[in-house]
């Protein structure tokens, strides 16, 4: 059972250090009430448990974490997971901008929708949002991989690395250098695996559109320069 920490007149040092306090005496699970919107909630959690927020927070929440598992009964403000390098935050709600910015691994799901500049630099992990995602998601990712089961906005994808993006919905725009795959039987694969564990309640409805899904690379164009790309390259400097 998980213990209670109510954030009612507590200032954000006071709820993370009770919250750390927590996890240090050996609770596994800390529920914690009323958080207000409050920022920096839950940042740098470096052990095994799990946070519940119930309620909505602000901007910052479960940054620089390693290890833990956060869970959020509602909204969050821009930073969501913001360099995470493992564990897992799920938002029930929408995030504002920013979320999963350069996370270098660990699972960051969104069940309704984030704003822009979602998963941007990304250097690891999972990045997998339930509704549409506003401008310039997945900017200059290097690693690991952005799902999208509604709309993007523009200049999707720009710039990116190594990262791989999959696209239920409309693209606004793709970015500089973003490329349009076909789906091989191991991306439909790794989407049913995915939707299964993260959204299960919307598995029937994600699984019968899969064909909808696009898979977006990088098209390597600026990985190295070279002097037949120049029109691209001014576009990105």
């Amino acid at each position: 059972m998980a213990v209670e920490l109510d954030c009612s007149g507590k200032t954000v040092r006071q709820i993370n250090t009770a919250i750390k306090a927590h996890i240090a005496s050996g609770e596994e699970e800390v529920l914690v009430r009323n958080p207000g919107a409050r920022h920096n909630l839950g940042v740098a959690l470096l052990q095994p448990s799990t946070v519940t927020f119930d309620g909505s927070v602000g901007y910052f929440c479960g940054g620089l974490m390693d290890g833990a598992t956060v869970e959020v009964n509602g909204s969050t403000g821009w930073g969501l997971a913001e360099s995470m390098l493992s564990g897992t935050v799920t938002v029930r709600g929408s995030a504002g901008n920013g979320a999963a910015a350069t996370i270098r691994g660990g699972t960051v799901v969104i069940h309704r929708h984030a704003a822009a500049r979602a998963g941007v630099a990304m250097k690891g992990g999972l990045l997998l949002i339930g509704g549409n995602c506003g401008y310039m998601a997945g900017f200059m990712g290097q690693r690991g991989t952005i799902v999208v089961c509604g709309d993007v906005g523009d200049a999707f994808a720009d710039s990116m690395y190594e990262t791989k993006c999959y696209v239920g919905g409309k693209i606004g725009e793709l970015g500089n250098d973003a490329v349009i795959e076909n789906l091989s039987s191991e991306d439909t694969a790794f989407l049913e695996t995915t939707f299964a564990a993260h959204l299960p309640e919307r598995l029937a409805e994600l699984t019968s559109r899969l064909a909808d899904f696009k898979k977006i690379v990088s098209g390597r164009r600026l990985w190295n320069f070279d002097k037949t790309d120049w029109e691209v390259w001014q576009q990105v400097v």
